[in-house]
């Protein structure tokens, strides 16, 4: 049963094995789901996929082995996914679009879709009416509505619909994409060094065991405090210029750092790090930080993160008084270095996409300077980055 459904997970190289396998069958044996196959794909992805970053290939391979078997399913009727495949892209000129006339709103189409459940009892194609494909109906796909629900199938390219059913939900779990909030904090969370702090109030199982047992049977309860992640991070941003392209991505990545990491320090800098920091950006004349008392308030077991694009003329790095703001004293590569000898746990992450990196050379000379620890902002580069950073 299934089997070859398993081999369709192997063959889109998703890391499922037998056991997991036998575990899925045992369940359907139980009937822990309904009938359904949207529960059967959530009962499928908890039983064979274990880490969040496969979700995209499972959705994928899941669509690929079940494509013309799942049904859209209402209380009061079924309409299979078979009736809606397009056989046929409906030619509309552009009069013909301008007479479409949208239903009123969100509201009343799902009022609408409802009550066609009720009522359509085949297929249809083309019309105005029915669900079906290639026509000017709010429901279906391949047609054309400017403000409709597309129903299974491809997108004719107008991009209008106002929902689409039968579309990927983990898109963004690919190791090559970049990320979102809680796809940054997934990665984080592989920077972890553990300690027990706090009241003695969670139960140790394996040491409460051993009492028990030692007290001839009688409970003998063992607390230990809570475990917390003990990392301690020291974060500096690259702020303004070039960085404007990036302010999105880089806020996600410092919110998602602000709620993993307990001890985290942060400071912004313009393009190269020189004799001076600071924490607020409207105040980043009047409330300065010098880079030597920065470097001495934090210990090197401090994790070292440097955030930037790392575009620049390469004279701001290499050079005194390079800097575009002012006529710096020491070049940055000399800031830099200083930084790297103090915290042997460092690396730069950069949101600018990797296959661009070698036409910059600041970025080249900065990689350099890192030893080659300079990683985008995907999934894959912010566990290579934690696996480095965790050593």
């Amino acid at each position: 049963m299934l089997i070859d459904f398993f081999y369709t997970l192997r063959a889109a190289k998703l890391p499922v094995s037998v056991k997991e396998y036998l575990t899925l069958l045992e369940a359907l044996q139980r009937q822990v789901i309904a009938p359904s196959l949207d529960e059967f794909y959530y009962l499928a992805r908890l039983s064979l996929i274990k880490d969040e970053k496969h979700y995209d290939k499972f959705d994928q391979a899941f669509g690929a082995y079940f494509k013309g078997v799942q049904q859209i399913v209402d209380a009061s009727g079924e309409v299979p996914l078979e009736w809606l495949k397009q056989r046929m892209q409906r030619e509309l000129s552009p009069e013909d679009k301008a007479r479409i006339q949208a239903l009123g709103g969100l509201d009343k189409l799902m009022e609408r879709l409802k009550q066609l459940f009720d009522e359509q009892k085949g297929r249809h194609e083309g019309g105005n009416k029915w669900i079906g494909t290639g026509g000017t109906s709010p429901f279906g796909n391949g047609g054309f509505n400017p403000e409709g629900i597309r129903i299974g199938g491809e997108s004719n390219g107008n991009r209008t619909a106002l929902k689409v059913w039968d579309q990927r939900t983990y898109r963004d779990y690919d190791d090559a994409v970049e990320l979102g909030t809680r796809n940054i904090k997934v990665a984080l969370r592989r920077l972890r060094k553990f300690a027990r702090e706090g009241a003695a109030e969670e139960l140790d199982l394996d040491d409460t065991i051993r009492s028990t047992a030692a007290n001839a049977g009688w409970l003998d309860l063992k607390l230990v405090p809570e475990r917390h992640n003990n990392v301690k991070v020291l974060m500096l941003l690259d702020v303004g210029g070039s960085m404007d392209d990036h302010i999105a991505r880089t806020e996600e990545l410092f919110s998602a750092a602000k709620s993993e990491f307990k001890h985290l320090e942060f400071y912004y800098f313009h393009n190269c790090v020189y004799d001076y920091l600071w924490r607020q950006n409207r105040r980043r004349h009047n409330e300065r930080f010098e880079t030597w008392d920065v470097l001495r308030k934090y210990p090197p077991d401090y994790k070292l993160i440097f955030v930037g694009d790392a575009t620049m003329s390469p004279y701001e790095v290499l050079q005194a008084g390079g800097s575009v703001e002012y006529n710096n004293a020491e070049a940055g590569a000399v800031w830099l270095r200083r930084f790297i000898d103090r915290y042997p746990h460092h690396a730069w992450l950069n949101p600018e996409p990797e296959a661009i990196w070698q036409y910059r050379q600041s970025i080249s000379v900065i990689r350099q300077l890192f030893a080659g620890r300079m990683y985008p902002i995907t999934l894959a580069g912010l566990e290579s980055a934690m696996r480095v950073l965790s050593k």
